[in-house]
């Protein structure tokens, strides 16, 4: 279907409201793509303001068995708000209350489409973060963080979205209202719906409220930036790191590739010569306590190979210490027009030879591969470079990317750590995923959206 039937859009717009319906080409090409180079025009774009008309929505949507495309910023890159044909996009982006703020209990609860930075802002306010931090921080939304079980460098400390909520306010694909979890840091009480709904990716239920459980913040930062002649040196310091008592609140990794690029098209002037490989490492707690974290990190990070250490206190010398890392994503964009970006995590044991193994995919399917991210979780942001126009690369790319894959699965590790299945990944999901169990998530689908409406085309298999 290419349109709404006039019946159809008519009982939209009186649902919602003629103003918050938009079925004009130019809206809807505004909403036909994400990050991803796909792109689907919908039928409509919705835009509701609060949980009692996202409910009426879905009720609608299910009556004309019509499919509804959550959206939150739509920055996510592996077409988790991807339309498909016959569709309505359901905008939150007018969705960005603050219900309730209650630093007293440490929550605070929001509708989901708030920008994150700007929980974390209002939570500061009162001494408190909330932890998660995606790199999108600055304009992506709860509701996608929620889709997608966001993450970031606090990670390795702090936990992934999943563990910073207390609950859900959300609607099933049939209408059905849900609460989940509950205002207490302790709950055990029925199943635990809301993890189970933290990274559905929309294919479960629309969540509309979220009550997000906010942690103290830590009075000073410290960071440390090390340069290694050897990749493989830097994976070693990584699990020593990760062994000894002081968990680092950031410990990132950039490698041989990444430093090409940096020297190539970004800002590499202060890495010393030789250097294959750095990692930047944070700590972050009472100001009195810092240094003692960092000479414990710096023992666990001296060793063979090691380069040069530099340390900053102070936030200029911190954004100093960060440029190379802040300037890697503009100059990985010069080496090719399109990157897929594969967005693996293996165990941290593992990352080593998965560093390894990029590097020789590299080379045997001659595509650039450059290899940053979480190397305290084990996770990397292996980005692909290609030139779409070039029918052999493109084939290339699609045969080292499903090795790449392979080679993950065989470390036991995951397709994905922080950003999702959505379109772009579901080919691969039966590979991890064996048949029984990818058998009980499907009728987990048919309970909470019978008629299938919910972000079809996601997460799963056809």
């Amino acid at each position: 279907m290419s349109d709404l039937s006039a019946t159809a859009l008519a009982a939209l717009e009186a649902t919602l409201g003629p103003e918050r319906v938009f079925a004009d080409p130019a809206t809807r090409s505004l909403y036909a793509s994400d990050e991803t180079p796909q792109h689907c025009l919908p039928v409509a774009v919705c835009f509701p303001r609060a949980h009692a008309e996202v409910l009426a929505l879905v009720r609608w949507a299910y009556t004309y068995s019509i499919a509804l495309i959550p959206r939150a910023a739509g920055s996510g890159n592996v077409g988790g708000a991807l339309p498909v044909p016959g569709s309505v996009v359901v905008s939150f982006e007018c969705m960005t209350r603050v219900l309730e703020f209650d630093p007293d209990n440490r929550l605070m609860v929001v509708e989901t489409g708030i920008v994150t930075d700007e929980v974390d802002r209002l939570a500061r306010s009162a001494g408190l973060m909330y932890a998660p931090d995606p790199g999108s921080g600055a304009y992506c939304r709860i509701g996608g963080n929620l889709a997608m079980n966001a993450a970031g460098p606090r990670c390795v400390k702090y936990g992934a979205t999943r563990d910073h909520v207390l609950g859900l306010r959300a609607i099933s694909g049939d209408g059905r209202e849900i609460r989940t979890g509950s205002r207490t840091s302790k709950y055990a009480t029925g199943y635990d719906l809301t993890r189970l709904l933290i990274g559905s990716e929309g294919t479960l239920a629309l969540i509309t409220e979220a009550t997000l459980k906010l942690v103290p913040a830590p009075e000073a930062i410290a960071t440390l930036r090390l340069c290694y002649s050897r990749t493989r040196a830097a994976c070693e310091a990584v699990i020593r790191v990760m062994r000894q008592p002081v968990v680092p609140c950031a410990l990132e990794f950039m490698d041989a590739r990444s430093i090409e690029a940096l020297r190539a098209y970004g800002d590499a002037q202060d890495l010393p010569e030789g250097t294959q490989a750095v990692l930047m490492v944070e700590a972050d707690g009472d100001a009195h306590a810092l240094p003692e974290q960092l000479a414990a990190l710096n023992r666990a990070l001296e060793g063979p190979g090691l380069i040069e250490t530099q340390s900053g206190f102070s936030k200029a010398e911190i954004q100093r210490l960060w440029t190379a890392r802040k300037s890697l994503s503009h100059a990985v964009k010069r080496i090719a027009p399109r990157k897929i970006n594969e967005d693996v995590v293996v165990p941290v044991s593992q990352l080593a030879d998965l560093v390894d193994a990029i590097d020789r995919l590299g080379h045997r399917w001659a595509v650039p591969l450059v290899a940053f991210g979480h190397a305290g979780n084990g996770n990397l942001h292996v980005n692909l470079m290609v030139h779409e126009a070039d029918a052999d690369e493109m084939a290339r790319a699609a045969a080292c990317r499903r090795e790449l894959v392979e080679t993950v699965l065989a470390m036991h590790g995951s397709l994905s750590g922080e950003h999702g299945i959505g379109s772009e990944k579901r080919q691969f999901l039966a590979l991890e995923i064996e048949p029984s169990t990818l058998a009980l998530m499907r009728q987990i689908k048919t309970q909470f959206d019978p008629a299938g409406i919910l972000n079809p085309g996601k997460k799963f298999p056809d």
